[in-house]
């Protein structure tokens, strides 16, 4: 449990930093992301390789759901920014500065960064380790809202509401379908696919 928790301070500090109206204007959010992502799957290997190698195999079904349930999240995310914008007069200023996080960097790099390193690397950590180790703790269900709350809560220093609650929606999204589903695989490709998605190919803002 000390392990975890060594983690999981680890990451509210690298989330602040990259978030924080106090420090992300100065940092390139990206190579920040991506230091802070090789950094969490160090942590991950390191507190728990035997939880993260006996949950990751390749299986093409496996493969296909992950692309699926990407889709799947995008049209989530699409419905909820249609209502966001008629509910909260503040929803599109705040999906429009995550967005603008992607200005005066170069599209492919962003797209290879996430596809590759970004994704993979917070899926190993947050639910190869984090949501492994939780179970070890918790009954069924409650793991994944503990897992999700803790992926969402990160993302408090950014103040940003709406990237506060997609954090949520995808902390159980993603907890949800390793719960069910068991293989890692599924959800960093579910992860990857989704970002590259959402950020790059095809922006729901």
């Amino acid at each position: 449990m000390k392990k975890l928790v060594i983690a999981i301070v680890t990451a509210f500090v690298l989330w602040f930093v990259m978030f924080s109206p106090h420090t992300a204007p100065h940092l390139n959010f990206w190579l920040a992301m991506s230091l802070s992502a090789m950094l969490l799957v160090g942590l991950s290997v390191w507190f728990g390789k035997r939880q993260v190698l006996h949950s990751l195999w390749f299986s093409w079904r496996d493969l296909g759901l992950g692309m699926v349930s990407a889709a799947a999240l995008w049209g989530v995310f699409w419905l909820g920014n249609y209502f966001s914008n008629l509910l909260f007069d503040f929803a599109q200023g705040q999906v429009g500065s995550v967005y603008a996080m992607k200005d005066g960097n170069n599209q492919i790099v962003i797209s290879v960064a996430l596809l590759l390193l970004i994704g993979p690397a917070e899926e190993i950590f947050w639910h190869g380790y984090v949501q492994n180790t939780i179970s070890q703790k918790l009954p069924s269900l409650l793991v994944v809202l503990c897992t999700a709350l803790i992926y969402s809560l990160v993302h408090l220093p950014s103040l940003n509401f709406m990237l506060i609650m997609a954090a949520l929606v995808c902390g159980l999204f993603w907890s949800l379908l390793f719960y069910f589903n068991k293989n890692l695989l599924t959800v960093i490709v579910s992860h990857a696919v989704w970002d590259v998605s959402v950020f790059v190919l095809f922006p729901i803002s």
